[in-house]
C-alpha cells in the first residue's frame, strides 16, 4: 500500500542529536520538509556509507528548509555509541531516531518483521506532515542521497505552482508542464 498522499501516523520516540538525547515526533515533520531514511542497523556495513552520504548532502537540504532524520531500530543509546565509534557516523549532524519499539517503521510500512529490521526507505514528506516521495530499496542496493536534492526541488515547485508538473529528469530553472486536454497525446 502506497503512503503517496498520506499524513505521517504518531509515534513518539528517542532519538540522538549532537550530543544530547531529545525527543520526536510526527509533529517534528511539519512546517518544513523533512527527508526521512530508514536503514537496518547501527554497527553494519551498506548503512554507514548511505548516512554519510546523507551527511554530504545535509547542508544543501537544510538551505532547502529540509530537516533530515534517519532512523532504524536500534535505541537511541546504540545510536550515540556508534556515532562515538565510527568515523562516517561522526560526521552526521542531522537527527538520528531511534525505533526499539518498531513503531515508526510499521507506521511506514518499511519492517521486515521477520528479522526486526527497518528496510532502506527514503521518504520525502511536506510541511503539512504528508508524504510526497518514497523509495524503498532491498538490503543490498545503497542508496545516492544526491538524488533527493532534485527530488525534493521539483516537490516544493510543484506544492509552490499549483496546476504544474515536473517531468522527468527535470532540473530548476527547467520547463515544466501544465496538464490540460490541449496537451493530451503531444508528449
Amino acid at each position: 500500500m502506497s503512503l503517496i498522499g498520506k499524513e505521517v501516523l504518531p509515534f513518539k520516540a528517542s532519538a540522538y542529536h549532537n550530543g544530547e538525547f531529545i525527543n520526536v515526533t510526527e509533529e517534528n515533520f511539519k512546517g518544513k520538509w523533512s527527508v526521512v531514511c530508514f536503514y537496518p542497523a547501527d554497527f553494519t556495513f551498506v548503512c554507514p556509507t548511505e548516512l554519510e552520504d546523507l551527511q554530504n548532502e545535509y547542508a544543501t537540504l537544510k538551505e532547502l528548509g529540509v530537516e533530515v532524520y534517519s532512523v532504524s531500530t536500534d535505541t537511541h543509546f546504540t545510536h550515540k555509541a556508534w556515532h562515538d565509534h565510527s568515523e562516517a557516523i561522526s560526521k552526521i549532524e542531522y537527527i538520528m531516531i531511534g525505533d526499539p519499539s518498531q513503531q515508526i517503521s510499521r507506521n511506514f510500512d518499511v519492517l521486515d518483521e521477520e528479522a526486526g529490521l527497518a528496510q532502506r526507505g527514503t521518504f520525502i514528506i511536506d510541511p503539512d506532515g504528508i508524504v510526497q516521495a518514497m523509495e524503498i530499496n532491498a538490503d543490498g542496493i545503497g542508496r545516492d542521497a544526491s538524488t533527493l536534492v532534485n527530488k525534493i526541488k521539483a516537490a516544493q515547485y510543484v506544492r509552490n505552482n499549483p496546476g504544474e508538473v515536473c517531468p522527468a529528469k527535470w532540473k530548476e530553472g527547467s520547463e515544466t508542464l501544465k496538464p490540460s486536454l490541449d496537451l493530451v497525446g503531444k508528449i
